[in-house]
């Protein structure tokens, strides 16, 4: 026997609630196959169902270029601060800055390493130690690093931090937008498999094949078990054959 399915995706609980609606405005509520309280339920609710899929759909298309540009973001405050302390380096490296100076920044002394900046926590806690640890190594006197100086790395880590604190935000804001879509998912489910109930059980008394296809025109789907439908090609074949 073929199984029935809920729809499983927004545009296929959209279709059922639609398919729904249009047969209670066509069919007189007398010979409807499922109940007024239930269309009365799908009429309020189908509203509030499109806008907020609307509102996430825009709101991914939105994030997903903010996204995009939040990266670069960090990608070139990573380059700058990675790049600061690999000129640093080669200036120690060359005998024109005493590898001592490498602890203004929170560096190991005996090394000439440059820190890990994969994460974003890093990229905030490294920055922050690199762009005062210079500051601080200026004002004892110290010879600015040049290409790129501190006030450029500073400008690249305030954009990313900018970035970093409204990307939070707009996490919370698209969770906030998923959690309300997804109780109103569970909303429309109830709603369609109230409906499909209604109408299997109004068509109840007739035969397999036509209680199906009634039920077919509300809307309810039924898909093929694995050997039925292996059968149903067979079948198939067979009449394509004889044709």
């Amino acid at each position: 026997m073929p199984y029935r399915r809920l729809p499983n995706t927004d545009n296929a609980r959209l279709k059922a609630l639609r398919k729904a609606l249009t047969l209670g405005s066509d069919i007189p509520p007398h010979k409807l196959a499922f109940s007024s309280r239930n269309l009365l339920r799908a009429q309020k609710f189908l509203p509030f169902f499109e806008e907020s899929i609307k509102h996430q759909r825009q709101f991914l298309s939105s994030s997903a270029k903010k996204v995009k540009n939040y990266n670069e973001i960090l990608r070139k405050a990573r380059i700058y601060l990675t790049h600061f302390v690999r000129v640093m380096n080669m200036a120690i490296y060359r005998g024109e800055l005493p590898s001592e100076i490498r602890a203004y920044y929170g560096l190991p002394t005996n090394e000439l390493s440059v820190p890990s900046l994969n994460t974003e926590n890093e990229l905030l806690s490294w920055g922050r130690r690199i762009i005062d640890g210079e500051n601080i190594r200026i004002k004892k006197g110290g010879t600015p690093i040049t290409n790129p100086t501190i006030a450029v790395v500073k400008v690249r880590y305030e954009q990313f931090l900018e970035a970093f604190h409204a990307s939070r935000a707009l996490s919370d804001k698209a969770s906030a937008v998923a959690q309300k879509t997804s109780e109103l998912r569970k909303e429309a489910d109830d709603i369609i498999l109230n409906i499909w109930n209604e109408v299997e059980k109004y068509f109840s008394n007739l035969p397999a094949g036509l209680r199906r296809e009634k039920c077919e025109e509300y809307g309810v789907i039924y898909y093929l078990r694995k050997g039925e439908l292996a059968e149903t090609n067979t079948v198939q074949n067979s009449l394509h054959i004889t044709t």
